[in-house]
């Protein structure tokens, strides 16, 4: 159901060839020689590079040369951006990398499956650190605060989508408006700028904007009502109004049923899911396979064999939308999600 543009198709298959390059179209210049590839290019990223992220000034004197990324958001964003050979290691994965991206995956150094300790992170000798949730850098329960790390040197980069001013929403904080996906492509250009390839960050926004055109032409929700199940059957856990689920729910012409409710993700009890009775569901399938009701084929067995939830209209119609986790996520998975609940939506309108 996946629809892929010619130009993304293109550049995904160049980037799976350059395992240890990064493509003949823009090099990423080598540290000793700051900006050199691009020197005198158009839009080449001057040095220092200054960033508010997140009300966070971020210095980049030169690109990274061993960047540590805490979140399968954005490893895939570098990966896109042809920089797998500038990254000493990943973390937190919730679903198979992308399989344009296999082979590159291969070479890689995985520190955690879920979050690394801090001591992982500095064994893997990071002069750059990505993340997609502000949760890392808590200083309860996360891996450190961006702080400490600067304190030995380490410039830390956060997901914009994962921000509202100086606002960290994974990091405890609360969305007051709907998340923008200007905020994914703020990501995608500013770490472009980090390693001076601004031109591939410009290409996967312009084919990540037509993509999600394509998805959208022609495909009528027509304000159908619509719940986004991340994960648990005892304690669901549903999308609320602002966050990415609430973006796709928006953009596609859905009413999301939890849209009383700004936090990204809330703990529903299944009587209020019954009482709101979305027409379609849209349904987690999380490979990660951790808690019950991870697997797709586990949420359809609970919700078809449930007293309560074998009720829901959703349900008895089967109007089931399947997206890995990632697609649920601020990522560039977001597109993934919106083709397939476009692909949905123009099935039916056909049938």
């Amino acid at each position: 159901m996946k629809i892929r543009s010619a130009a993304w198709a293109a550049v995904a298959a160049t980037l799976a060839l350059t395992v240890t390059g990064c493509g003949a179209s823009e090099p990423v210049p080598d540290s000793s020689a700051s900006g050199s590839a691009a020197e005198g290019g158009e839009g080449a990223t001057e040095y220092p590079l200054v960033l508010d992220n997140c009300g966070v000034e971020v210095t980049v004197e030169a690109p990274p040369e061993r960047v540590v990324s805490l979140d399968q958001n954005s490893t895939e964003i570098l990966y896109s951006l042809g920089l797998q050979d500038r990254i000493a290691g990943t973390a937190s994965w919730t679903d198979p990398i992308l399989a344009e991206f296999e082979d590159v995956d291969e070479s890689v150094p995985r520190l955690s499956d879920n979050a690394p300790s801090y001591e992982v992170v500095l064994d893997a000798d990071p002069d750059f650190i990505t993340a997609s949730f502000g949760r890392h850098f808590n200083e309860e329960g996360g891996i450190a605060t961006r702080d400490r790390f600067a304190e030995t040197a380490i410039e830390t980069y956060l997901s914009p989508t994962d921000c509202e001013g100086s606002t960290t929403i994974n990091g405890g904080g609360t969305r007051t408006k709907l998340l923008e996906i200007d905020s994914l492509y703020t990501e995608i250009r500013e770490l472009a700028a980090v390693f001076d390839v601004p031109s591939r960050g410009e290409a996967l926004v312009a084919d990540l904007e037509e993509r999600t055109a394509a998805a959208l032409d022609g495909a009528d929700a027509d304000g159908a009502t619509v719940a986004f199940w991340f994960a648990d059957t005892t304690t669901p856990y549903f999308a609320g109004s602002f966050g990415s689920p609430g973006l796709l729910a928006e953009m596609s012409g859905m009413e999301n049923v939890f849209d009383d409710i700004p936090d990204d993700w809330t703990a529903a009890g299944w009587e209020t899911v019954v009482d709101r009775d979305p027409e379609v569901l849209v349904l987690g399938d999380l490979q990660r396979n951790r808690f019950p009701g991870d697997l797709l084929e586990d949420k359809i067995e609970f919700l078809e064999s449930d007293p309560l939830t074998k009720n829901l209209d959703a349900v008895k119609n089967e109007r089931y939308i399947s997206l890995h986790g990632a697609e649920m996520n601020p990522s560039i998975r977001l597109v993934d999600g919106l083709e397939k609940i476009g692909d949905f939506w123009k099935e039916k309108d056909a049938d």
